[in-house]
């Protein structure tokens, strides 16, 4: 029998509101350009001809609370604020009436992305990976389950830095909803319990610094912080 050279570490667990169990995540699949105003921010169209998703690693995930230090090998770093969807059963080729019997809860979350890197991958028309998938690049608050938070609706999502709100808009300016999102991304994956979903971000995207402050907030869950330190 084959054995293991060396012993890989557990998937992250993400807390679970209100219990003393965690979420074992798997995957991280990311929405782009999910808010209109955002898109146009960035100097993009906004079109409804389908959604567009790019992956993170789960080694990526941060939890709420953590002090980071400047991501490395870059000068431009940027918060994306998202409201971020963990599955709990498996989903393929689902419609988007069924696609919420997958959902197991909700959070917090923030995309940071290393701009500069992911501007030079753009102009180059290369995969965007160096510019988001990177250490402590997906930040996620406790997960409150989807009974407890009720529907998707009118919430604010909002983000703060040094107590200057930079980020705010509702959910319902999403321009692919959640039971969408879920529906598409079933055509091309075997979806399954432990997949998280960053659903987007609104405008205001802006860049972080050492010493900065970071709260995220979402109405109805637990909210987000995080602290940027020097770089290594």
């Amino acid at each position: 029998m084959t054995q293991p050279l060396f012993t890989l570490p557990s998937p992250p667990l993400v807390p679970i509101t209100g219990t003393d169990q965690g979420y074992p995540v798997q995957r991280i699949f990311c929405v782009g350009r999910n808010y209109a105003a955002h898109a146009l921010e960035m100097g993009n169209e906004v079109d409804r001809e389908a959604p567009f998703y790019f992956n993170k690693a789960p080694q990526t995930l941060c939890l709420s609370g953590s002090s980071i230090p400047y991501p490395l090998e870059t000068s431009d770093c940027h918060h994306e604020m998202e409201f971020v969807v963990a599955l709990s059963a498996p989903a393929f080729r689902i419609s988007a009436a069924e696609a919420m019997n997958a959902v197991y809860g909700y959070a917090c979350g923030i995309d940071l992305t290393r701009r500069d890197l992911q501007s030079v991958a753009k102009e180059k028309r290369r995969p965007w990976d160096i510019g988001k998938d990177f250490e402590n690049a997906s930040i996620i608050a406790p997960i409150t389950p989807k009974a407890e938070f009720g529907d998707i609706a009118e919430q604010t999502i909002r983000l703060s830095v040094d107590g200057r709100i930079t980020q705010e808009a509702t959910l319902a300016d999403m321009i692919w909803s959640v039971p969408e999102i879920i529906a598409h991304l079933s055509r091309f994956y075997h979806l399954a319990p432990g997949d998280l979903i960053y659903t987007g971000t609104p405008a205001g995207v802006g860049p972080v610094l050492p010493g900065n402050v970071l709260l995220g907030e979402i109405d109805g869950l637990a909210p987000l912080t995080l602290t940027i330190t020097a770089a290594e």
